[in-house]
């Protein structure tokens, strides 16, 4: 299908593969899409400049960039930014369509319905977009779809309106009278209020005017003096904000034009650097707005489909996109005033310069998707698969952050050995762009596509937590190897799926993505431990850093931080003692709020047949800065000291201690040794037996923390 990418300070159209349907989506065939002026256009100059000045522009993402180079190294993290800009980003965000197909779980909607869309990364410029329910509406009958591919920008500036808190008769003002501006102000008409609207362009002002704003003010007459002027000196009941400036002068403006106790609402991209004594004086209250409305940013709400309760959560941002639709079809909010222009698809490049015109710039632009009788591929072929002999070829099924940042880069450091030849990705232009930075031959949104593939040796799983089991089956009854990064399963008898799947037979081989075993630093331990003639005492200590409780790893897709992270630490345990469990012991914390969850602030102890006795200490209560990881083992009169595996230190030994310039977690080690039982037939580099056991114990583990007491059988 064809998608309008962001790319090197312009914009491109290419094929990429067409998403699936999620359970709790629909995949709708879009018929327009409407361009932010705004948003857009900012992120395709962002996209032109070098990496430096994007950084200086957007402190906020250079912020996890650099926490991501604190574990990652800042060359490799670094060489990904750049690999995602190269592949282009994805851009849009309000549609309207017809829907082609449903998820299961999706009961609002059916095929044929007419919708409109909306969200970053969900309503893009393509041919086909698969929308989570609670993102899309119905289309009123009779309400053409260009019109009604504006239904996100008609819902941030109901929002803006709501967030006012107005009451009929009160005078607002309205500075910048773009798109959103001009929704704004017949918003308020329809609500019965005086509107007074401002912007620097005349015919934005003549535009706004000709469709029922009471006053205008453009260029370089006060909007402070006019506003006291219509107001008999009092001042503006509410002013809302929806131009966009990096000057702090515009919410000045608004303030100083407000009556007392008058209300300031921030919909644009504006300064924010606020004097207090324009709001002292008058007890202003300043309110940000947030897009579309209540539900923005929640995970639950926009992913997983679970609506607010009606009667305490009137207007979500559901209801607003439907209500702002309404408006439209009823003739209360019209558009044919304003200036537009519609471009197809393969101009969308016009559509953009349109927006950066000097002069008679259109206040809408959309893009048309012409119907055509093809069926909207899955795949898309990016060059010819290579016929090296000798190596192992590969289909990397999830292509996420993890994914992009470690995986794909140390696949290509092991070109001799690994050859990657599928891009499985639930999104098609995420696919395509780890398939043009891993050199894959296919990118893909349809894994069955992929496992059909008779040449593919190795299926790589990196996909959320709570898919691991159901993907690794797949693949395994299709005949293919998998490495699956941790956890194995989320549940119990998902495991034991996987382990009557082995009855009898000892392939294809599996393995989980307990890389620490791997690392250069447990080498030395293990070389350290050989021979040893005493059980090992071992008090490993995880500061793993704090996160909210509304974080997918904390919800169903994610498992909790014991089953999803502390498993790794289960299985070097195992590696280090290389003996049975006997008993499993965790005792957890007591929550005093809501913040602070069980499973990630534990104490896990796990007693082994040799007499071994190792606990983990695991919290998210510690402070960043602080190493991550540290453990100590005591044995035969000697202590091991291993510091976030950069440094490993031994004492009562004449063993050197070893050093790392970085963290060596061990991502690129487990991959050699896969590789090498792959290519050699040997062993698996973990067995079965031990991958099912420290799985086993994190579920010990987490059923000693919902009982409150120790003492479980592993």
């Amino acid at each position: 299908m064809k998608q309008v990418l962001v790319r090197g300070g312009g914009v491109v159209v290419e094929e990429v593969p067409a998403p699936m349907v999620g359970r709790r989506e629909i995949l709708v065939r879009v018929a327009h899409s409407c361009v932010s002026v705004g948003t857009e256009l900012t992120s395709v100059h962002l996209s032109g400049l070098p990496l430096y000045r994007r950084a200086l522009k957007q402190p906020e993402h250079m912020k996890r960039v650099l926490g991501v180079a604190r574990d990652q190294g800042l060359l490799r993290t670094v060489q990904r930014v750049r690999g995602r800009l190269a592949a282009g980003l994805p851009t849009g965000y309000s549609a309207a369509g017809i829907v082609v197909e449903i998820g299961e779980d999706v009961a609002a909607f059916a095929v044929g319905d007419r919708v409109a869309c909306a969200g970053a990364g969900t309503a893009n410029h393509a041919e086909l977009i698969a929308v989570p329910v609670n993102l899309a509406v119905h289309v009123p009958d009779g309400l053409d779809l260009r019109l009604a591919s504006t239904v996100t920008l008609g819902a941030i500036a109901m929002q803006g309106v709501r967030r006012a808190a107005l009451s009929l008769g009160e005078t607002v003002g309205v500075i910048g009278l773009g798109i959103i501006g001009q929704i704004t102000t017949q918003l308020l008409r329809a609500n019965g209020c005086h509107v007074l609207g401002a912007d620097l362009d005349r015919s934005r002002v003549e535009q706004a005017l000709a469709n029922g704003l009471d006053v205008g003010i453009y260029g370089s007459e006060s909007f402070v003096e006019r506003a006291f002027r219509v107001t008999d000196g009092f001042g503006l009941d509410a002013v809302i904000v929806s131009a966009t400036s990096p000057s702090s002068e515009v919410l000045r403006q608004a303030m100083r034009a407000s009556r007392k106790k008058g209300r300031v609402v921030v919909v644009g991209d504006v300064g924010m650097q606020v004097e207090r004594a324009d709001m002292y004086e008058k007890e202003l209250d300043l309110l940000m707005s947030t897009s579309y409305g209540p539900g923005r940013y929640d995970q639950s709400y926009e992913e997983g489909g679970e609506d607010y309760p009606f009667p305490y959560v009137r207007w979500t941002e559901n209801r607003n996109l439907a209500e702002y639709l309404r408006l439209l079809a009823d003739g209360r909010v019209s558009l044919a005033g304003l200036s537009q222009e519609n471009y197809e698809v393969d101009r969308a490049p016009e559509a953009y310069a349109a927006l950066q015109r000097e002069s008679s710039r259109p206040l809408l632009v959309t893009i048309a998707y012409p119907e055509h009788e093809r069926a909207p591929s899955r795949t898309v072929v990016l060059r010819e698969a290579r016929a090296t002999p000798g190596r192992i070829r590969v289909a990397l099924v999830g292509a996420g952050s993890f994914a992009e940042a470690m995986h794909v880069p140390n696949l290509m450091k092991l070109r001799d050995q690994f050859e990657v030849r599928w891009i499985v990705s639930r999104t098609g232009s995420n696919a395509k762009a780890v398939a043009f930075r891993s050199e894959a031959a296919r990118a893909t949104t349809d894994l069955d596509e992929a496992l059909a593939d008779a040449d593919i040796d190795l299926v790589l799983i990196t996909t959320r937590h709570d898919t691991h089991a159901t993907l690794v089956l797949r693949a395994l009854e299709a005949g293919k190897n998998v490495f699956v990064e941790k956890p194995l399963a989320v549940r119990p008898d998902e495991l034991d799926a996987i382990e009557r799947f082995f009855e009898g037979r000892k392939k294809p081989l599996l393995m989980t993505g307990f890389n620490r075993r791997f690392s250069p630093a447990i080498g030395h331990v293990q070389a350290a431990l050989a021979g040893r003639r005493t059980p090992l005492i071992v008090d490993y200590r995880m500061n793993a850093g704090y996160l909210p409780p509304a974080h997918w790893v904390h919800g169903p897709e994610g498992a909790g931080r014991n089953i999803g992270e502390a498993c790794h630490i289960y299985d070097l345990f195992d590696a280090l003692t290389g003996s049975d469990v006997t008993l499993v012991d965790a005792h957890a914390i007591r929550p005093t709020s809501g913040d602070l969850r069980r499973n990630d602030n534990f104490v896990a102890t796990i007693s082994y047949a040799d007499g071994s006795l190792c606990s983990l200490v695991y919290t998210g209560l510690g402070h960043r800065d602080h190493a991550k990881e540290r453990m100590e083992i005591f044995v035969d009169g000697k202590v091991l000291a291993l510091d976030d595996y950069r440094s490993l230190s031994v004492a009562g030994s004449k063993q050197h201690s070893w050093r790392a310039a970085r963290s060596e977690k061990g991502h690129l080690e487990e991959m050699r040794a896969l590789a090498d039982s792959l290519m050699t037939g040997g062993p698996w580099p973990i067995s079965l037996e031990e991958q099912l056991r420290a799985m086993r114990i994190a579920f010990a583990v987490e059923q000693g923390i919902a009982l409150r007491y120790g003492g479980l059988r592993a």
